[in-house]
C-alpha cells in the first residue's frame, strides 16, 4: 500500500504528540506536500546541504529530522543564505522536510528515553515532568534521573559514556573518585535543567553543550558533568528510533524504505 506524506505525519504525531513540544520550539511539516506519494525516507539529526544531496542521491523525498529547519519566521528566502539554500533545495527537488523535536525527547521511547537504554540505566524517572501529560502520565518529559543498584565512582561513569557512545573523548567536570549514586541525563543541550538535576539529588549530569561560567559554578558545588557533545547524545538515539519508526509503517500496513543518513556528524572534530 502507498504511503503518502501525511500518513508518516500521523503516524510520528500518535508516536510524539505535537503537544509535548517545548513552548519555544516549532515541529511538524517544515517544507512540503502533505498529499505527495513518499518513495524512501531519510532520517537525520540535521537538515544540512549535505544531508540533501545525500536525500536526492538516495531517491528519498522525505527527509525526518530531530532538529527542525525553520525555527523562526524567515524574512526571506533567496540563495542568499544557508537556510535559503535549504528551503530552494527541498522544493527545487520536490524533498519534503519534516521535525520532531522536543516532543520526541520527551516521549516513552523517544530521545531521552533511548540514551538511557542505549547507556544500560534501568531505574530512572522522568526529570521534568511535561505540562502536557495527563493525569497517570509520570514518564513524558525533559530529562531522565538514574539511581543506580550501587554506587559508583565517577571515573567509571565516564568510560560507561565513552564505550556506550564510542567516543574517544568527553569534556568532564569533578572528582573522578566521587561516588555517584544518582545520574541525571538530558540529551542535546541540558543546561537548564541543571539546577532541577541537583535539587532532585544528582551528584552527576551527562548531557551536551555546556558553557564555561555556568558549568563552572556547578563545580564548585561539587557537582560532576560529562559533556559528551550535542550530536553524540541525540544521534545514537536516533538510529534507534528510525527502526521504531519502521515497525509502525509497517504495522499500519505501508511498505516504504527507511534510511539512516550516513552524511550526517557532529561537526565538531577532536585532533
Amino acid at each position: 500500500m502507498s504511503l503518502i506524506v501525511n500518513d508518516i505525519i500521523n503516524i510520528l504525531e500518535n508516536f510524539a504528540p505535537l503537544k509535548f513540544k517545548e513552548d519555544f520550539d516549532n515541529i511538524g511539516l517544515m517544507v512540503g506536500d502533505r498529499n505527495a506519494e513518499l518513495k524512501s525516507i531519510l532520517i537525520a539529526l540535521d537538515c544540512t546541504l549535505e544531508v540533501i544531496e545525500e536525500a536526492k542521491a538516495k531517491g528519498c523525498n522525505l527527509i525526518i529530522s530531530h532538529h527542525p529547519l525553520l525555527f523562526k519566521k524567515p524574512s526571506t528566502i533567496t540563495k542568499d543564505t544557508l537556510l535559503g539554500k535549504k528551503i530552494i533545495s527541498l522544493v527545487k527537488n520536490d524533498i519534503n522536510l519534516y521535525s520532531s523535536h522536543t516532543n520526541l525527547d520527551a516521549v516513552i521511547n523517544g530521545v531521552n528515553h533511548e540514551i538511557m537504554n542505549i547507556l544500560g540505566f534501568d531505574n530512572f524517572i522522568t526529570l521534568d515532568l511535561s505540562s502536557a501529560a495527563s493525569d497517570g502520565d509520570t514518564k513524558t518529559g525533559i530529562g531522565r534521573l538514574a539511581t543506580l543498584s550501587e554506587p559508583r565512582m565517577f571515573n567509571n561513569i565516564i568510560s560507561l559514556v565513552k564505550n556506550s557512545l564510542n567516543l574517544s573523548m568527553v569534556r568532564v567536570v569533578g572528582n573522578e573518585e566521587k561516588l555517584i549514586n544518582k545520574i541525571a541525563v538530558i540529551n542535546g543541550s541540558g543546561q537548564d535543567y541543571f539546577s532541577l538535576a541537583k535539587k532532585m539529588g544528582a551528584e552527576c549530569i551527562i548531557t551536551g553543550d555546556t558553557t564555561y561560567h555556568y558549568v563552572s559554578d556547578f563545580y564548585e558545588e561539587d557537582m560532576c558533568i560529562i559533556d559528551a557533545g550535542h550530536f553524540n547524545t541525540e544521534w545514537p538515539a536516533m538510529k534507534h528510533i528510525a527502526k521504531t519508526i519502521q515497525k509502525l509503517i509497517i504495522n499500519k500496513g505501508f511498505q516504504v524504505e527507511l534510511i539512516i543518513s550516513d552524511t550526517n556528524k557532529d561537526p565538531y572534530r577532536f585532533k
